[in-house]
């Protein structure tokens, strides 16, 4: 990285750590006129344009016997760091990668329906199925086209294989795939940005899913994601018989953690790659600031955990890279 970049990435972290606007919600600590308004307008729009510039990888999908097939991949996160709170969410800061050996799979299997028929997801309420959410902001987006027609003519089908509450983005894989799968049936005019940003008004880490890169450093609410230029390491998964609820795990770390967080202790951790990243990070607790939170919300969790492994998002999955 040349010297201008480095000076660029350092400014803008220091603009996040006293400003608090763009992924922090932290409160000005030194006087508001310090940093120039122009200096940081040209960085915003520098971030904001590499933003739009991203197409994604186009996924693959299967076609047989006018079956329509999509894997949706879980993914683990290498580190994830809090940034603050806005707006009653948590922003963060947290490299991304997907997990090539497991996934559900999504199929759009012909099937005369009288309404949007959803199979395999046992135990969700239909209303509160991110797939569901997903189909009902895409009928209701000006491009709809024939989705509705379709949906009467075809059933989605979900073979089940990342478990639930478990840091994996199972629902939000589940939801971006449906998304990415229908674009393509359908023939929907939509970008890869517009799908992305209607995405994350369902779920967080949508976006991350929608642009299906094997890695990347995702930002703000989630809604911000940069490709990381690596492959995708080979994961070993563990998951304990514990569910960790999100939504206790973050409110957790609001409740007891939030006040310690210190956001100079990670900077340019989203320039190194994942790898060495582990190598250099034994303790799971520095790489992921929800660890401590869901060990609070889970006590259990410290029971089950091994030495060696990571931890991924809010839990309750452990992972390392196989040796």
């Amino acid at each position: 990285m040349s010297k201008n970049v480095k000076k660029i990435v350092l400014l803008y972290n220091q603009y996040i750590f006293y400003k608090g606007e763009l992924m922090g919600g932290f409160e000005a600590e030194g006087e508001g006129g310090y940093w120039e308004s122009d200096q940081v307008a040209k960085l915003m729009a520098q971030n904001d344009s590499k933003s739009k510039n991203m197409h994604g990888i186009k996924p693959i999908i299967e076609e047989d016997n006018n079956n329509y097939s999509i894997k949706a991949h879980a993914k683990v996160n290498i580190f994830l760091k809090i940034t603050g709170h806005k707006d009653g969410y948590h922003t963060l800061l947290s490299r991304f990668m997907r997990v090539e050996s497991l996934y559900d799979t999504i199929t759009f299997v012909p099937y005369k329906c009288d309404t949007f028929t959803l199979e395999g997801c046992d135990g969700v309420p239909l209303e509160s199925n991110t797939i569901y959410k997903a189909y009902k902001a895409l009928s209701d987006h000006p491009a709809d086209l024939d989705i509705l027609e379709f949906f009467n003519t075809h059933k989605v089908l979900v073979t089940k294989r990342i478990p639930s509450q478990a840091g994996l983005g199972g629902g939000s894989s589940d939801a971006a795939a449906f998304m990415l799968l229908l674009k393509e049936v359908c023939n929907l005019p939509l970008s890869t940005q517009e799908l992305a940003k209607m995405g994350s008004s369902i779920g967080a880490d949508i976006p991350f899913f929608i642009y299906n890169y094997p890695s990347a450093n995702v930002s703000g609410f989630g809604e911000k994601v940069k490709p990381f230029d690596e492959e995708a390491l080979d994961i070993e998964l563990y998951t304990p018989n514990i569910g960790c609820n999100t939504a206790l795990v973050y409110k957790t770390f609001k409740e007891n953690l939030l006040k310690d967080v210190s956001v100079c202790s990670f900077f340019g951790w989203d320039d190194i790659d994942s790898k060495t990243l582990l190598a250099s990070n034994s303790d799971p607790i520095a790489l992921n600031d929800l660890y401590n939170a869901a060990l609070l919300a889970y006590p259990a969790l410290a029971e089950v955990a091994k030495e060696g492994w990571y931890f991924s998002g809010s839990g309750s999955t452990f992972f390392r890279i196989k040796s």
